[in-house]
């Protein structure tokens, strides 16, 4: 071994895994699965019965939470199905770059300038508009399986 001292990045999961096994059969409607390697919620369930030698099976649809595109599984309701650990993250807007980025200020008062500003029409609209009112805008941002998007925002204005 060497003697070389180590500097490793600090994170809150100490490098837990993106995902987490969780037997298909008790899924349910508004829960979360990853269908091929993408994070989804999901909106329908449904259970065939078992064959003559067969394993019941779910067939799943989902919609992905960052592209929104509806994707579709079926998996026998015994096997383990990977589940995303998704967070949900309040931040108060700092300022909007010219490039699409957004500077966020953090719980612990340091800046996040990481994220773009969200591709949904509405969303951006509501976000800009506020901030040339000088709006004080809080943008909740989803994260999953090491993906980040800003998914909602609440004008927290003191009048």
């Amino acid at each position: 071994m060497s003697d070389e001292e180590h500097h490793f990045e600090q994170k809150a999961d100490a490098g837990a895994s993106k995902t987490y096994p969780q037997q298909a059969g008790t899924i349910r409607k508004n829960g979360y699965i990853v269908i091929k390697n993408r994070p989804c919620k999901v909106v329908e369930v449904s259970t065939s019965k078992t064959g003559k030698h067969g394993h019941a099976k779910c067939h799943f649809v989902g919609i992905d939470i960052f592209s929104g595109k509806k994707l579709e599984d079926i998996v026998p309701s015994s096997h383990n199905c990977d589940v995303p650990h998704v967070n949900r993250a309040d931040y108060q807007l700092i300022d909007i770059s010219e490039d699409g980025f957004v500077s966020l200020l953090t719980e612990t008062g340091g800046t996040k300038d990481d994220l773009k500003l969200p591709t949904d029409d509405n969303l951006l609209a509501q976000i800009k508009n506020g901030f040339e009112e000088g709006k004080d805008l809080v943008l909740s941002v989803m994260s999953a399986m090491g993906e980040e998007q800003i998914c909602a925002v609440k004008d927290i204005g003191k009048n």
